[in-house]
């Protein structure tokens, strides 16, 4: 009986932990993998043992109460602490196995990852994987994350990191709407063109179109008529003949190998180095990461040269 109690007070600790962090029962259980009423009764049987309220409810929104934030860090810490204990014991095995829970953003997630993760699993049946797509940065700790892969310029961080390939920032536009509007020769001539723009969702900005002229760089926003904040969609509103748009060459090269959309302004396309996997250093020595990352740069590399070899 003492051992149960023991084992639903350190289940409780877990469910108030990640609640807390994430802000509502329904996304700690998806980050636990179990249901939302599992983790509320958890939680609610943590508060009868301890004599306190830990979170003040209403139907929005959850929220920790003074006595629950006192305890939140402690329990945040003793997540750490179990999720470091299982590591050890992944590495103590030579094989890769186990659950790897891999957040990316939504292009790479879609065009590059999970195509290639039966080919991994192929390779090691033993590992499940859980891929999580979003282009909010996720929080190891609290989510549990693995291995990360972003696009983009990263702040720094006590992750572990790795530069995969390189990829071109390129004009691309259907040969319907160049046969129409005629085939701009510079960047100057942009101004004359319908043109859509990728808005980011991290921080609402709209992207500013690089192009490299001699060995300087310049960035641009032309005024677009159609902007968006998801990288397929714009190359969908391009294929369509929506005008000119700035897209990664591995997003595009289905299309033009397909002969939906050709490259605009090639001259001028710019090479990124930004690329990143990131990971903790309590997953460094785990099988499953390690064996991830391999394959990881693996993929990246055969998709970037097949991408670079799409003509242009």
């Amino acid at each position: 009986m003492k051992e149960q109690m023991a084992f639903e007070r350190l289940t409780g600790l877990i469910a108030f932990a990640r609640a807390g962090s994430l802000g509502s029962y329904t996304a700690a259980a998806r980050s636990l993998a179990v249901s939302p009423s599992a983790v509320s009764k958890s939680v609610q049987r943590l508060e009868q043992r301890l004599g306190v309220s830990l979170f003040t409810r209403t139907t929005r929104s959850l929220t920790l109460t003074p006595e629950g934030r006192d305890l939140h860090e402690r329990a945040l810490r003793l997540l750490s602490d179990a999720q470091a204990i299982e590591q050890a014991a992944m590495t103590a095995r030579s094989e890769p196995t186990g659950s790897l829970r891999i957040a990316a953003s939504l292009p790479i997630g879609v065009h590059v990852i999970a195509p290639a993760l039966p080919r991994f699993r192929k390779l090691y049946p033993g590992v499940a994987i859980d891929l999580r797509l979003s282009d909010r940065m996720a929080d190891f700790v609290e989510e549990g994350i693995d291995v990360a892969v972003r696009i983009g310029e990263l702040p720094d961080s006590r992750l572990l990191s790795r530069r995969l390939a390189p990829h071109r920032l390129c004009a691309f536009a259907a040969p319907t709407y160049l046969a129409a509007r005629g085939t701009p020769m510079h960047p100057d001539d942009i101004a004359g063109h319908d043109t859509v723009t990728l808005r980011y969702q991290s921080s609402g900005q709209a992207m500013r179109w690089p192009f490299r002229i001699g060995h300087r760089e310049i960035e641009v926003v032309p005024p677009s008529g159609i902007v968006v904040d998801v990288s397929d969609a714009l190359v969908a509103a391009l294929a369509a003949g929506g005008g000119i748009g700035i897209v990664a060459n591995f997003l595009a090269a289905p299309y033009v190998a397909r002969g939906e959309l050709v490259p605009v302004l090639p001259d001028f396309a710019v090479e990124r180095h930004n690329i990143t996997a990131l990971w903790p250093e309590s997953r460094r020595a785990n099988p499953a990461v390690r064996a991830f990352l391999t394959s990881l740069q693996q993929t990246f590399q055969e998709q970037m040269k097949a991408a670079a070899g799409a003509p242009d």
